[in-house]
């Protein structure tokens, strides 16, 4: 059953550069990794520089991005389900999920300012860690805090948290 984690941010947050950083360094640890992108508004697209473009090219095994009209990959959908999408892939070692804020899966939240940091606070339940870039952080979530740039100690975090998880 592969371990699922999502990122939740708003937009410009870091969430897609995290993701992608994240994706090299759990496959250089050996680990198969799934990336699912929520695309809320329909604007999916497969070009240079797009979200699932820069998964793809950063290795992922597997790329789904879910709009309002589809599932973009192998399947077409009037109603995307995450969890179907979950299940499909349930033989990965890790799902990565950017976006679906308010599902219930475990989460880091991922912001760059004060006003997105605020906003998380709707998601705070679900939140395992935070990653910013900010310089100053404050204890609002009562959680493991991470620099986005470090990579390796947010892999270790997930590792650690997955393994110390009882099924």
């Amino acid at each position: 059953m592969a371990h699922c984690l999502g990122f939740a941010g708003f937009s410009n947050s870091g969430k897609t550069t995290l993701i992608a950083k994240l994706v090299v360094e759990m496959k250089h640890r050996g680990h198969r990794i799934a990336v699912m992108k929520h695309d809320a508004h329909g604007h999916y697209k497969e070009a240079q520089g797009a979200d699932s473009t820069v998964f793809v090219e950063t290795g992922a095994d597997v790329v789904v991005t879910l709009s309002p009209n589809g599932v973009h990959i192998y399947e077409k959908t009037e109603t995307p389900s995450l969890e179907e999408e979950l299940a499909a892939y349930a033989h990965l070692d890790y799902i990565f999920i950017e976006g679906f804020k308010k599902e219930k899966h475990p989460k880091i939240g991922v912001y760059r300012t004060i006003e997105q940091r605020e906003l998380l606070k709707g998601v705070a339940a679900s939140l395992l860690a935070v990653a910013t870039d900010l310089s100053i952080l404050g204890d609002d979530f009562a959680l493991p805090q991470f620099n986005l740039d470090d990579i390796r100690g947010i892999a270790d975090f997930i590792e650690q948290y997955f393994m110390n998880c009882q099924f």
